[in-house]
């Protein structure tokens, strides 16, 4: 650090005007005391050989003189409130006829405990030991002797502004985020404890907010970690605006810091800790004005972004009595945020960690299902509603677990999404579905379509073209017969790249199906723009379809929009005699469902083609 670029900033309190001008001639003056005899000095307090090369810039200094004790400790108050600290207090020992010296320090080490004191004294007029007792800790106070030497001065000045200056950087290094400037994980767990035990002490309550950016990972994906580091800084300023003075005791824990109350934990990962709360709404309020201003557009590079939080919320003492607890369940909050949409603010209740053991067993035992065989293939007929006959399968993951049994695809399917298994999984689908049709084909069953589930990360990965050509080579069969089938919000979420993912896979000749049709509106607009074979309606149109008339007109749009697209329409989901005939009348082309058909095993699919065949010659 240099002294030069640096100011050592110092107090200066006597209650004699000449001796303060004196302070100001020795700190402030064109002095020519020798910088050797400085270097000198640091070198035998700090053992610093390099001091004593004569080599470093001779320090500046900003003073501020005041006459007595009263006036010294207000200074040092309004030092810590504008974040302007000073390193080390020159401090007389009489200063009648207000308080005297020993007082003044006792008051100032209370309020900045890292301020270094020089007492200047007579030595009559206290025994440093007993001073030191009364201003720990001890053995942190400096004396200098009535009448003292300007190089005494001078060097003391050098010598411990530089030594506070060096701990400033140390402490910034170890509990400050670097990228921020925020408080780190180290700064913000102590200040819990700290906080945990003062709130005890007085029966407060305090809470902890979890703060995590909504998909983080596409903007350094797509714009590149320098975008992403500007964003970061930028939300931490939000966060900070975000925040009032009411939200925070203002009492000085570790060191000067406004910001104290915020920290980076790494990464997108952001907490907040209020103290004295009144009632867990005013966490709650906290939170919200927090996703208020993360929500507003934010301009980098001529880029203009929207981020959203998830975050999560604990209280103390309900929800921990440590700060690991607080911390765990804030964290867990967050990930339930997460899953409820995103965007949202969660309050940690304890079933989430019945739920979170839950999900923990089930990606620990669906990492190894594959390599264990537990996973297997149900295959669902589709019928034309024209003729009744079967015109394709769709496969349909299951999972049966050795010690979980099984497993229903909407409880494992979002896990192996969240946890990236969903990649691995989904190829063995697309792997097993073409070898499974490929052998019947070979075994003389009529089989003109196979209909695969494609997950978002799947058809997102940009070699998923190169993935599905490589599985019909190894498994040899007929492009044509295979149909990928991608979930319409999928394709909302960047329409122009699925153009281009489409138009790779159907110069590979596979056949295209949106499935879920209708939960979106934006795809509308790119609707005629995909290559596609089929429109799969969405079965929660057509559960209601006979009785809510939104859900008819929304069916009965779809029908007529594949109809003027000449691309056939599929409704899943089909369980009554009264949802088919109303739509044979909408004349829509296909459907699969319970009334026709469940889902059955290989076995089951093998002997009702088998009797499929027979009934047809």
């Amino acid at each position: 650090m240099d002294a030069a670029n640096n100011p050592v900033r110092i107090l200066v309190a006597d209650d004699e005007r000449a001796i303060l001008e004196s302070y100001r001639m020795i700190l402030e003056g064109n002095t020519q005391y020798s910088n050797a005899a400085i270097n000198n000095l640091k070198s035998k307090l700090f053992g610093d050989k390099r001091a004593s090369d004569g080599r470093s810039a001779p320090p500046e200094f900003d003073v501020l003189y005041t006459m007595g004790a009263n006036e010294a400790v207000q200074a040092i108050k309004e030092s810590l409130e504008n974040n302007n600290r000073f390193a080390m207090i020159f401090l007389d020992m009489r200063m009648p006829p207000g308080p005297d010296g020993a007082w003044a320090a006792a008051e100032i080490r209370a309020l900045d405990p890292d301020i270094e004191i020089v007492i200047s004294t007579a030595y009559s007029d206290v025994e440093p030991g007993e001073l030191s007792l009364r201003v720990p800790p001890a053995g942190k106070m400096f004396y200098i002797q009535k009448p003292f030497h300007p190089h005494e001065v001078r060097q003391l000045a050098v010598a411990l502004g530089q030594k506070w200056q060096a701990e400033k950087k140390m402490l910034q290094m170890a509990y400050y985020d670097s990228l921020t400037g925020l408080p780190n994980r180290a700064y913000f767990i102590n200040r819990i404890k700290q906080e945990i035990v003062f709130s005890e002490k007085n029966e407060q309550s305090l809470a902890v907010l979890f703060i995590d950016l909504d998909n983080f990972k596409r903007v350094n994906d797509a714009l590149g970690h320098k975008v992403g580091d500007d964003l970061l800084r930028t939300v931490a300023k939000r966060i900070k605006h975000s925040l009032r003075s009411s939200d925070a005791v203002s009492r000085y824990l570790l060191s000067d810091n406004s910001n104290m109350q915020i920290a980076r934990l790494g990464g997108d990962e952001f907490t907040v800790l209020l103290t004295d709360l009144q009632q867990p709404d005013d966490a709650l309020t906290v939170a919200k004005r927090i996703q208020e201003e993360l929500s507003k557009p934010i301009e980098l590079n001529a880029h203009k972004l929207i981020v959203t939080p998830s975050i999560g919320i604990s209280l103390y003492p309900n929800d921990g009595e440590d700060d690991v607890e607080l911390l765990k369940s804030a964290d867990l909050a967050m990930y339930f945020a997460k899953r409820n949409g995103r965007n949202n603010v969660q309050f940690y209740d304890k079933s989430m960690n019945e739920q979170a053991l839950l999900r923990i067993n089930l990606e620990n035992e669906l990492r190894h299902a594959i390599e264990r065989n537990e996973m297997s293939l149900h295959y669902q007929p589709q019928v034309n509603l024209s003729t009744g006959a079967v015109t394709g399968l769709e496969a349909l993951l299951r999972w049966n677990n050795v010690s979980l049994g099984n497993v229903a695809p909407y409880d494992f399917i979002p896990i192996a999404e969240e946890s990236g298994l969903i990649a691995p999984i989904g190829e063995w689908v697309l792997r097993t579905a073409c070898q499974q049709a490929k052998y019947w084909q070979d075994a003389g069953l009529n089989i003109t379509r196979m209909a695969v589930n494609v997950a978002a990360m799947q058809f997102s990965s940009s070699d998923f073209p190169d993935t599905v050509a490589r599985v019909l080579k190894e498994t040899n069969l007929e492009p044509s017969v295979l149909e990928l089938e991608i979930g319409e919000s999928i394709l909302v979420k960047n329409a122009n790249s699925a153009i281009n993912t489409f138009l790779k896979l159907k110069e590979l000749g596979v056949k295209l199906a949106i499935n879920d049709f209708g939960t979106g509106y934006s795809i509308l607009v790119y609707l005629e723009h995909f290559p596609i074979d089929r429109l799969k309606i969405d079965s929660t149109f057509i559960k209601a379809i006979t009785t809510d008339i939104d859900d008819m007109a929304i069916a009965s749009a779809i029908i007529a929009m594949g109809d003027s697209m000449k691309v056939d329409v599929l409704a899943k989901g089909v369980e009554t005699d009264d949802q088919l005939q109303l739509l044979k009348h909408e004349n829509c082309t296909e459907a699969q469902g319970f009334y026709f058909y469940h889902p059955m095993d290989v076995k089951d699919t093998e002997e009702f083609l088998l009797k499929q065949g027979k009934d047809n010659k």
